[in-house]
């Protein structure tokens, strides 16, 4: 997926592995809604890190694509029943589809990352840019206050830190940001 330089690519491999590691101790959690939303966030990390890896170091085969489309088909027909109660679904069942359409773009395209020869930016692919870069930001403005808030209050267990998911879901919105400029 990644076609930019390789250590570019393995630093943004090194960040998604790391954020699906930490969603996956915040399954640890005695609060069930952050045990839920850690599992999808640590399937989408693990899944944007194994996409990034450059095809330098892995070329992956072509039912690696179909096996992104079944995986992140899944995952978002999950957040889509999930959405219908708890709404923060929606940011997953997006990147869900996010993920979906990437691996679209790489299996019609194998071996050849970019646009496929074409001119401009596709719609769909600046649309998940907008999208991103609106939840960076307004994720990013959450952080601040919640860092602050925070500052007392060290009790906590690792998996029920709420200004580290919010980290958590921050970095893997920088990354699919990341991602999408390379699609």
């Amino acid at each position: 997926m990644c076609a930019a330089t390789g250590a570019y690519c393995l630093l943004l491999v090194a960040l998604c592995a790391a954020t699906g590691a930490y969603c996956l101790l915040r399954m640890r959690s005695t609060v069930e809604e952050q045990r839920r939303a850690a599992g999808g966030e640590a399937l989408m990390g693990f899944g944007m890190a194994a996409m990034a890896v450059p095809p330098a170091v892995v070329a992956p085969p072509r039912w690696a694509w179909i096996a992104y489309l079944v995986v992140f088909g899944a995952a978002a027909v999950h957040a889509l029943f999930a959405a219908r109660t708890h709404p923060h679904h929606l940011h997953h069942l997006v990147g869900a589809v996010a993920m979906i359409y990437m691996a679209a773009t790489m299996a019609a395209s194998p071996g050849h990352h970019g646009h496929g020869g074409h001119s401009g930016l596709p719609l769909l692919t600046g649309v998940f840019l907008l999208y991103f870069a609106g939840y960076v930001l307004w994720s990013g403005a959450r952080l601040v206050p919640a860092a602050a808030v925070a500052g007392g209050t060290h009790s906590a267990s690792w998996g029920d830190r709420p200004e580290l998911a919010r980290v958590c879901r921050l970095s893997m919105a920088i990354g699919m940001l990341a991602m999408l400029l390379t699609v």
